[in-house]
């Protein structure tokens, strides 16, 4: 049976990220970047295209499993017959080379173990070339190169293109096993020492989890998101990856799948306010100076999602020897909505930026030329149609949601330059900018007839993005048309009390059934649950705050049992569905957190 995403759980080096599972395997991990080629591919495939296994000689799902209180070290524990064993998975913050640690410890009695490494460069698909070497077992194909070793020395064997060992371990005792990436034509990283990188890994997370601000309630599960985005973070750069992960499927079976490790502009404000929030402001300020480098240059070239690096190419290909997770194919890599054009980032830019300055960040010389430049282009370039934010492929439209973050930048551009008029600007030309796209959305964008804006002009579909109409200033939460926008998108875009992006179903006015939704793609998708946590926070500010809370409730109990969301959720087979774990869920969990619970006051605000 193949695991489900919630078997999974997340360790990383702030570098890259490996996938977990119930059964003590490694399945995914991408070396030596986050995108870079994966050498265990399991997770999109089988056995054969790479992983790694330690448990119990013929052992399956472990008895429990937790992450260290505060950290990103993770403990799964078997209980057999001849006893109880503990296996510890994490990755040290590197010096130079990656490194995945599993230390094995015997809890109770005497239980034997067997470790299956099966390493498959290039996304499985690439078998290394094995030989022994000083008491180290070395792969090398290509550019990699990976070398294997424990403490004490385990006796192992080569079979079926893989590394086995069998050993056993008595209470008390503890076996390491620490495998090391590099480039094959370097010579060998400096070994470290597992044990010491274990104490050292437990301590760093926890120091930097105490600098967490917030004290209410759900506290561990607003860290824990906040150590899962700090876990997504390329520290090199600060770029924050929208998940670890490529294809895992947004329904089961089909084909939307597609490649999350790069970074979006359209999770920048909203991130950027969770861990400002929270007390993170050397995170906030890498990510803000990661956004300023990625975006540098002609505004009319403004991209929708960079590389970790602020890379602009990321061409789009299917892996056809990778079956899929549940036969959930194509397995794609890289993502072509990078060519798409949505004119929402140009407003969440200017969001972000605005929100840095008001922070206090340390502000940038030429981060006020650059926005007058997204400014220029904006004024002329806002009445086209766009993908808008979900990236459909259905052709463009002239979606509200992308002419309200329209609003938000020449919003935000107004406010920056009345409070700081030195920096110097046209404030005339934007303020007729923000009246005029204020009327143009309020006039084509929204439906008298059934008391709510509408996902595009002329159109009767909803958009959850339209949740963010308060949060975003353009238009106050008490205002009839927000609240029958709320009370629209919760009758006719819910699934059992979840909240959908939009309606994937066929629109007979757009002419023969073709199979394609109106966003081009077939098949259908979870609810998502950052939108969930959206209307959560819309129908607070409307007032419902017991309601909002009890959403918040339930859509806290949809993670796994060590705390990770995906990006969607299937309410009626009750898994989780999407890329894992998702940046945009974890960010939205926050937000909630502080909207509701901010004050450090549990206590409802109204009667039901």
């Amino acid at each position: 049976m193949h695991p489900r995403i919630e078997d999974y759980a997340l360790i990383g080096d702030e570098q890259t990220a490996a996938l977990v599972g119930t059964d003590g395997s490694v399945d995914w991990l991408c070396l030596p970047r986050f995108d870079s080629a994966a050498c265990f591919a399991r997770l999109l495939g089988d056995d054969d295209n790479g992983h790694w296994r330690i448990a119990p000689a013929g052992a399956e799902r472990c008895t429990r499993r937790a992450y260290r209180p505060d950290t990103l070290v993770l403990d799964t524990e078997w209980e057999t017959a001849d006893g109880a064993v503990r296996v510890t998975d994490f990755m040290p913050q590197r010096d130079r080379a990656p490194d995945l640690v599993r230390v094995v410890e015997g809890l109770r009695g005497e239980v034997t173990l067997h470790s299956v490494l099966k390493l498959r460069f290039d996304y499985g698909s690439v078998v290394p070339w094995m030989r022994r070497t000083d008491g180290h077992r070395v792969a090398v194909a290509g550019p990699d190169s990976a070398w294997l070793r424990s403490e004490p020395e385990v006796e192992s064997w080569g079979q079926d293109f893989g590394t086995h060992a069998e050993f056993t371990v008595a209470a008390g005792e503890k076996v390491a096993f620490v495998l090391t990436w590099h480039p094959s034509h370097e010579p060998r990283p400096a070994l470290i020492d597992p044990y010491d990188a274990l104490e050292h890994s437990v301590e760093d997370w926890r120091a930097w989890a105490a600098h967490c601000t917030y004290d209410g309630p759900y506290r561990d599960e607003v860290v824990r998101s906040l150590i899962t985005l700090k876990a997504l973070t390329y520290k090199p750069t600060g770029g924050i990856v929208a998940a670890a992960t490529t294809s895992l499927p947004e329904e089961p079976g089909g084909v939307r799948n597609w490649d999350y490790r790069f970074c979006w502009l359209r999770d920048s404000t909203l991130t950027l306010g969770a861990l400002l929030a929270a007390g993170y402001l050397d995170e906030a300020e890498a990510w803000r100076d990661w956004l300023v480098r990625a975006v540098a240059g002609n505004p009319a070239d403004l991209q929708i999602m960079y590389g970790v690096a602020g890379e602009r190419r990321l061409p789009e290909l299917e892996l056809p020897w990778l079956s899929g997770f549940a036969d959930s194919a194509p397995v794609r890599i890289g993502n072509d909505a990078v060519n798409q054009l949505q004119l929402d980032v140009y407003g969440e830019v200017m969001d972000s930026l605005s929100l840095a300055r008001l922070a206090g960040l340390q502000p940038e010389p030429q981060v006020w030329a650059l926005q007058r430049a997204l400014m220029d282009f904006l004024t002329t370039a806002w009445r086209q149609p766009d993908e808008g934010l979900w990236e459909v492929r259905g052709g463009r439209k002239q979606f509200v949601h992308s002419k309200v973050m329209t609003w938000v930048a020449a919003d935000r551009a107004v406010r920056t330059l009345e409070a700081h008029p030195e920096l110097g600007g046209d404030l005339d030309g934007w303020r007729a900018l923000r009246e005029e796209v204020h009327r143009e959305v309020c006039e084509k964008g929204y439906d008298p007839e059934r008391n709510t804006f509408t996902q595009s002009y002329g159109s009767r579909e909803l958009d959850a993005a339209l949740l963010l109409i308060p949060r975003l200033g353009f238009l106050p939460p008490d205002d009839p048309r927000v609240v029958g926008t709320v009370d629209a998108i919760g009758a006719e875009l819910t699934r059992e009390g979840l909240v959908e992006r939009y309606s994937t179903e066929e629109d007979p006015a757009d002419g023969p059934p073709d199979g394609r939704g109106p966003d081009g793609l077939p098949g259908g998708e979870g609810t998502f649950l950052v939108c969930s946590f959206w209307y959560a926070d819309a129908l607070h500010a409307t007032g419902r705050t017991k309601e909002a809370r009890r959403l918040f409730e339930r859509l806290v109990s949809l993670a796994n049992d060590v705390g990770l969301l995906a990006e969607e959720y299937d309410p009626v087979a009750g898994r989780q569905l999407g890329n894992f774990p998702q940046a945009f869920s974890h960010i939205g969990l926050v937000n909630t957190a502080l909207a509701l619970f901010g004050d450090g006051d549990g206590a409802d605000e109204e009667a039901d």
